[in-house]
């Protein structure tokens, strides 16, 4: 069984690469009419929200609600990294490194025990 730390942050990734694929994917494909774009971009976000409900639940015992979000957007960001550069074709400019060193230090923050 894997570990309720373990879990979240998994199903997180996998929430985080469906619904990237469903907010950009289209993008590769102006041709398609925009009403069919978000047909397919509907039918992926369920099978996100199918991993992303499931990891904050269990997730929520593990980690504060304040911990998950931030987990979450730097999750998005590193996805997001990937896809824009393998999928999209666009360089990783030094400004998203730089944005991504401060959402790494917000994980630092929020992550530091409070007493």
């Amino acid at each position: 069984m894997t570990p309720p730390y373990l879990l979240p942050p998994l199903l997180l990734f996998g929430s985080n690469i469906l619904m990237t694929w469903a907010w950009y994917g289209h993008l590769k494909r102006p041709a398609w009419p925009l009403w069919l774009a978000i047909l397919i971009s509907w039918g992926i976000a369920f099978f996100e929200y199918c991993l992303a409900v499931p990891a904050n639940r269990i997730g929520y015992g593990a980690y504060s609600g304040q911990q998950l979000k931030v987990m979450q957007e730097v999750i998005t960001l590193t996805v997001f990294a990937g896809f824009s550069v393998l999928v999209l074709g666009e360089p990783l400019r030094w400004t998203y490194l730089a944005a991504m060193g401060c959402l790494i230090a917000a994980v630092v923050f929020i992550f530091l025990p409070v007493d």
